[in-house]
């Protein structure tokens, strides 16, 4: 409890990691209380010919798609899907990622190896570019652009980890809980693994960010989810061909992207400043 009100107080003296916090919490909010903030919520998946198009005004806010439906409707729905997209795919890449990370990490042996170098094949390639052949593999859909995601970002977590683990194998409190007889799950959970989140918590924070960014450019090239889902990246891959006359089609949901990536990457930057001591200490040091 002490150690989060220490870190919500740190945010709120850093402006950037403020701002940063202030934008997530914004798009929790939007995504749980969607059909109250908008105009029209039966309306975000029917066809209304004779509203297309439309610029933005009283009755529409951001205008209307080709649909004629709402876009700012659809921008706050998609908001829906944008965080069950970067929540499940992250949070799959940290069950995969980070006990690879402490059991390699930890143990020297052909096995860790073996890993290590299964992870080293994953980062050779681009996230985007793998994440895009496993999403046209299988096929256009919201599920497969979260496995696709989920299988193309636990490497980042392996290698943070693996790394954090080797140096803190040779501190001696871990040599002591071995010399105490500590058996090798306990020291890798109850020793380890606590003095490894500062840096899972970070890489996480940008990681959303990240995937978010990488989602929307594959319903942009069309393997996310199908239409009429509010999906961003495909919003705006649909506006392509009536721009720039109704450029506040893609106007909407590219703004949204901009501000929810640009928000998990302050936040994520705070994170670090704060949890980081050796951050913390230079910066004292220059102050």
């Amino acid at each position: 409890m002490k150690a989060t009100v220490f870190i919500l107080q740190r945010l709120y003296h850093d402006r950037s990691a403020f701002i940063g916090l202030v934008l997530i919490t914004l798009l929790f909010l939007t995504a749980i209380l969607a059909p109250l903030l908008s105009t029209f919520p039966d309306a975000v998946w029917d066809f209304n010919p004779k509203d297309r198009l439309l610029p933005p005004g009283t009755q529409y806010l951001f205008g209307t798609d080709r649909m004629g439906a709402d876009v700012y409707s659809r921008v706050l729905f998609g908001a829906r899907i944008t965080i069950v997209t970067a929540v499940i795919a992250v949070g799959v890449s940290l069950l995969i990622g980070v006990p690879i990370g402490l059991v390699a990490g930890y143990y020297q042996s052909w096995v860790s190896e073996l890993l290590m170098r299964v992870s080293d094949i994953f980062l050779a390639v681009p996230q985007v570019v793998l994440a895009i052949a496993i999403a046209q593999t299988l096929g256009p859909s919201l599920n497969n652009v979260i496995l696709a995601l989920s299988l193309t970002y636990w490497p980042w977590f392996t290698r943070l980890v693996y790394a954090e683990t080797r140096s803190l194998k040779n501190e001696v409190f871990i040599e002591s809980a071995i010399a105490l007889g500590a058996k090798p799950w306990r020291v890798i959970v109850f020793h380890i693994l606590p003095n490894v989140s500062s840096p899972i918590i970070v890489r996480t924070s940008i990681g959303m960010g990240f995937t978010i960014l990488t989602a929307a450019a594959l319903g942009f090239l069309g393997l996310g989810a199908p239409a009429p889902a509010p999906e961003w990246g495909r919003m705006i891959s649909e506006s392509r061909e009536f721009l720039p006359e109704a450029w506040w089609y893609a106007a909407a949901p590219g703004f949204a992207i901009f501000l929810v990536v640009m928000g998990f990457n302050l936040l994520g930057d705070g994170l670090r400043d704060i949890l980081d001591p050796r951050i913390r200490r230079a910066s004292r040091e220059h102050n």
